[in-house]
């Protein structure tokens, strides 16, 4: 049965275990064996490397290097061994330190096949039971619970808040949510909520998947693939030096014949005394120190790069990176902290005008603004209410560790934890309101409350959510203090507010509260009503505050910056304009559209795109390629698995230190040990 080419996404459950000649309660025994034997095991295919004598041997194709040899054997003809032995010491050098380089490169699948969970729980015969993850075969039924590592591509068929981290896959940092329904044909991977993939982690919840796909077959396999396949390419300065080395090559032999012919011809000297000179005049021609200067130059630009953050894994891309005219670089995490921050508040009081928060990421560190007036939010009473909301509805963790502040779960959570600590609110001001009850999120009630007793005996509860949502479950709501009725008109206003900031990228969420004598007898949605509407909080993965002073000095140098993310299309234009990478009469291309192109299409318009959305890793190689072909020297910069076929093919790839995967770091060139793009910048000058 072929199973490689299915639109699994596309498909009804039934139809899927149709397919696939398998039901819920799993294959049995004997079938899952035939089944193994016929697909295989569930493993990265390991090609056949070069070991390590063949990259040592390749080192001396070189031309220049092959001179250097010739003039070794000279030297010894003519008795000149200390210059023989010279240029061997710097021959064998320059080839060891190639081959240490080269063999590094090749370790990018081993980091892949290090994501492969060991074992999965399935079902088989409608027994749950722990199998070798290379067992598993496509009709499986996977049981998937918060922890687990996904060890196939796989249908999901049952999700209680089956929530992953798919950053791996596809780049972006928030949690993605599963679903049960089938999606359109055209669903991009990224967008495909009701499948699971190959290496990526569950984070809360649980469900029950179809095996779809193992092995090479799975997208964590057509990466691997795709990382196998790209052809290692000389650098602008590896082919410099093999021009320089043919001309030398030329100058030498040119000279060193028509200095013999000259001798013999017309001075009339005998035919050994010309050969002697002619191969002294050879060996003095040949800058035998040239490698030696070449690597020593390189070294010393290493060596001020790893000062200022840049570790540099092959030697030739020091010179590489000066050469480079467009640099594509990923959002998050990059031009972004890859951390949500809440950007903008919306309060009744202050109408259409927006409260600026201050600061990005995780640190709590920032001001409240109206205009350019800071301002004190625990002076007003809505705004006091709804920062506690903030703290209290929470169930993420803000903790400092070394110089860096990390979240414990959700990051639109840490978002809201972090906008409470800027305000002041500590976890000791938590602890003044114990939680005593709670009714949870889910993705259908698009809302969490949770019940908090007073110093005073009261019960507070809020609730946070959909703004929508959470404005249909209100009666009142709360305005420089006072709560009034909340009205058809007021109702409209908010939700235009909502909807201009969700086109501006922010992420909206609402919160509400209401006071109870006591703990109701019955804690459940019903209780969810006539609560007072407090406001809106929009947040966003900001930019780098310093990256747009970098990516200035780029447009300077005359480096192109092209925006490549995962995210969606209106969020990256709202960063790529505030960084102004995109200006009027600049292409934004989805990785839909990307699809429906050939290369040659591509290759005409690729000049003007300055940004590209929801793209896989197929999309950001046929970007490179495009670009190269352009006669551009293309840097490229990554930080998950979904990266590494384009970090590999780029001129230069450049993986994260912090946030960047194993296999990320593999696969590059060079890696910023503090995941900022201006580090890129500062090692181009």
């Amino acid at each position: 049965m072929e199973v490689n080419r299915v639109n699994w996404h596309a498909l009804p459950v039934d139809e899927v275990l149709s397919i696939l000649k398998t039901k819920p309660q799993g294959l049995d025994e004997d079938e899952a064996k035939e089944r193994l034997a016929l697909y295989g095991p569930n493993e990265l295919r390991r090609e056949r490397g070069r070991s390590r004598l063949t990259i040592f041997l390749n080192q001396f194709k070189n031309v220049l290097i092959l001179i250097l040899l010739i003039a070794t054997g000279l030297s010894i003809i003519i008795g000149e061994v200390l210059d023989a032995a010279l240029i061997i010491t710097i021959v064998i050098v320059s080839a060891i330190l190639g081959t240490f380089q080269e063999y590094r490169a090749e370790k990018a699948l081993e980091a892949l096949r290090k994501l492969t969970a060991p074992e999965a729980t399935v079902i088989r015969s409608g027994i749950e039971k722990r199998v070798l993850a290379r067992e598993i075969v496509p009709g499986d039924i996977l049981v998937l619970t918060a922890g687990d590592r996904v060890p196939a591509d796989a249908r999901v068929f049952e999700s209680h808040e089956l929530k992953l981290d798919e950053s791996s896959l596809t780049g972006e940092s928030t949690t993605v949510t599963k679903i049960v329904d089938p999606l359109p044909k055209d669903t991009s991977l990224a967008d495909r909520l009701n499948m699971v993939y190959a290496g990526t982690v569950v984070v809360y919840g649980k469900g029950k998947a179809i095996v779809v796909a193992t092995g090479m077959n799975t997208e964590m396999g057509k990466i691997a693939e795709m990382v196998q396949e790209v052809k290692e390419e000389k650098t602008p300065l590896e082919k410099r030096t093999d021009q320089i080395g043919k001309i030398l090559a030329y100058l030498c032999l040119s000279v060193a014949v028509i200095v013999a012919g000259i001798g013999f011809f017309v001075w009339h000297y005998d035919l050994l005394t010309m050969a002697i000179w002619a191969i002294s005049l050879a060996i003095a021609a040949v800058p035998e120190a040239l490698p030696a200067v070449v690597t020593g130059a390189l070294a010393i630009g290493m060596y001020a790069m790893a000062r200022k953050n840049a570790i540099v894994r092959k030697l030739p891309a020091v010179e590489t990176l000066g050469c480079t005219t467009i640099i594509c670089a990923d959002k998050t995490g990059t031009m972004t902290k890859g951390e949500m921050t809440v950007r903008k508040i919306y309060l009744k009081k202050f109408k259409d005008e927006l409260i600026e928060v201050t600061g990005a990421g995780y640190e709590p560190k920032g001001e409240f603004r109206i205009g350019r007036n800071p301002i004190n939010p625990l002076k007003l009473k809505e705004m006091d209410l709804l920062l506690l909301g903030c703290l209290l509805c929470n169930d993420a963790g803000l903790e400092r560790i070394e110089d860096r502040w990390i979240v414990r779960g959700d990051p639109t959570e840490g978002a809201l934890k972090v906008l409470s600590r800027k305000a002041g609110l500590t976890d000791e001001v938590k602890s003044l309101y114990p939680r005593i009850d709670e009714v949870p999120f889910s993705s259908e009630r698009k809302r969490m409350t949770t019940f908090h007793r007073t110093e005073n005996g009261k019960i507070i509860a809020f609730m946070k959510g959909a703004p929508e949502v959470i404005l249909s479950r209100c009666s009142t709501l709360m305005v420089d203090g006072r709560v009034i009725d909340l009205s058809e008109n007021d109702v409209k206003e908010i939700l235009r507010i909502n909807d201009d900031m969700a086109s501006k990228a922010l992420r909206n969420l609402a919160f509400a509260y209401k006071v109870f004598d006591k703990i109701p007898e019955k804690v459940d949605e019903s209780i969810e009503r006539d609560f007072t509407f407090l406001g809106i909080v929009g947040m966003i993965d900001p930019p780098r505050p310093e990256v747009k002073e970098a990516l200035e000095l780029c447009r300077k140098a005359g480096i192109k910056v092209v925006m490549i993310t995962g995210d969606h299309k209106l969020t990256a234009l709202a960063i790529a304009r505030e960084l102004k990478i995109f200006k009027d009469g600049d292409i934004a291309l989805t990785g839909k559209e990307l699809d429906s192109m050939s290369d040659e299409e591509l290759e005409k318009i690729v000049e003007k795109v300055t940004v590209y959305a929801r793209v896989s890793p197929k999309d950001k190689m046929k970007i490179v390629k495009a670009l190269k072909k352009k006669g551009h020297v293309v840097a490229m910069t990554g930080d998950g698995v979904n990266d590494a076929p384009a970090l590999k093919s780029a001129d230069i790839g450049v993986a994260m230190g912090i946030t960047g995967t194993e296999v990320a770091k593999e696969a590059s060139d060079m890696v910023l040990s503090d995941d900022n793009f201006a580090t890129i910048v500062s090692a181009v000058k």
